[in-house]
């Protein structure tokens, strides 16, 4: 609705680029989820960001979570992140989702309502961090 998710998702975005990792931001609102299940199986990294919405995660990232849940994806890093207005459960459920699929989920970021620089910085620490792990279990072999 105010963008607010997006804005965290660029945040993202533009560290792990800064940092030198490749990046797809896919919109579950104009990406099919076969589409988005095609570049998962191929990543390192997944950080799954939805807004709330009637303290749920919203209906198209359920949906996804629970399609990636039975392809079992394996050795993944990730985050959760998201926006709010009331209440932020969204951020919660999404970590615990990613968490039940077996991704190890180093951290969470939400905002409530617009990001304000304290946010986006965290947003911004974050992906350093999931940064810094992806390097370092691709280091291990």
């Amino acid at each position: 609705m105010w963008e607010s998710t997006h804005l965290l998702a660029r945040q993202l975005e533009e560290q792990f680029q800064r940092l030198g990792h490749p990046v797809r931001v896919l919109n579950l609102h104009v990406a099919h989820r076969s589409d988005v299940i095609t570049e998962l199986l191929d990543a390192g990294a997944i950080c799954v960001g939805s807004p709330t919405l009637n303290n749920q995660m919203f209906p198209t990232l359920a949906d996804f979570l629970t399609y990636a849940a039975g392809l079992k994806p394996q050795h993944l890093l990730g985050l959760a992140f998201g926006s709010y207005g009331w209440s932020g459960e969204s951020i919660k459920k999404v970590a615990e989702a990613l968490t039940s699929m077996g991704v190890e989920v180093l951290g969470s970021c939400k905002s409530k309502y617009r990001p304000d620089e304290e946010t986006r910085v965290r947003c911004r620490q974050l992906a350093t961090e999931l940064s810094s792990a992806l390097r370092a279990r691709l280091e291990q072999g």
